[in-house]
């Protein structure tokens, strides 16, 4: 047992070097690799193309995953996810603004206990409305094929609507607090926040409307007390003092993301700042 002891010391000790050494989030290798969306009916351990009841005729879908341990009889937390914007790279940094392209929720939970859903933004586009890869498209209809799909997804497929943690990257990240306070009808729907790169208020400089800090103060408002989980790459300090300028309480974890890179991609390593957010998440 001793030896063990000191082997497994050892190994914890390399690991930690190896972390310590990688200028990039890209020199530490992946542990999880996110499933492909299937054209295939819902079903447990798939991550499938739907769309939500009453959007049959139009182009717009999310994609569904439902755990392997699913029954009939589950009440599961939900995760809600909205992409990053499309049309980025960096080096190996790259967002293409799908749903597909997702990954967050399934790297806290590693595929196991929740519902995963990864929602679009919806635009209307030579009289059809479709997924959006850019910005918001249509905030409306976004935001009713969101609410109708977190309804649906916990009437039909067990989700449980009293632990439903809106999530996102980037552009996902901002349309936590853009999209999912807007109004009070879509704000009500959410136990908490998960927020990577970006918050809706920090910078005015976005130029979406509404991107400014007095309507972002109203949207911030309809929190309350509900906890927030946000890291970032580089300096943190504009999101800081923003928090703070608003006098609100609210429940916020702020994490340092210890690689330059602007990506989800993290989520799928074993890093120490996973393990954290997946601490959060259990609480």
């Amino acid at each position: 047992m001793k030896r063990i002891s000191i082997f497994l010391c050892l190994l914890f000790f390399f690991a930690m070097i190896l972390h310590a050494g990688a200028q990039s989030l890209y020199d530490i290798p992946a542990d999880l690799t996110v499933p492909a969306v299937v054209n295939e009916k819902p079903q447990a351990g798939k991550r499938v193309r739907f769309t939500t009841p009453g959007w049959e005729k139009t182009n717009v879908y999310h994609a569904l995953y439902l755990p392997p341990n699913r029954t009939e009889q589950s009440r599961l937390p939900v995760i809600v996810e909205f992409p990053g914007n499309g049309n980025y790279r960096n080096g190996r940094d790259v967002s293409d603004g799908t749903v597909d392209g997702c990954m967050l929720g399934y790297g806290l939970t590693a595929g196991e206990n929740a519902i995963w859903i990864c929602m679009p933004f919806v635009k209307e586009e030579q009289g059809e409305l479709q997924n959006c890869e850019t910005w918001w498209g249509s905030v409306e209809k976004t935001k009713q094929y969101c609410v109708e799909t977190v309804r649906d997804a916990c009437q039909r497929f067990g989700g449980d609507s009293q632990r439903v943690i809106l999530a996102g990257f980037s552009r996902g990240s901002i349309a936590c607090f853009y999209i999912g306070l807007h109004d009070d009808s879509i704000a009500r729907l959410w136990a908490g926040f998960f927020c990577h790169s970006h918050l809706d208020g920090v910078y005015e400089k976005w130029g979406y409307a509404g991107a400014d800090r007095v309507s972002a103060l109203t949207r911030l408002k309809r929190l309350g007390t509900r906890p927030v989980w946000f890291s970032q790459e580089g300096n943190l300090d504009a999101a800081k003092h923003y928090l703070e300028s608003t006098g609100l309480a609210g429940h916020f974890e702020i994490e340092p993301f210890p690689y330059p890179n602007h990506t989800a991609e993290w989520i799928l390593r074993d890093l120490p700042i996973r393990q954290r957010a997946r601490l959060w998440l259990k609480k």
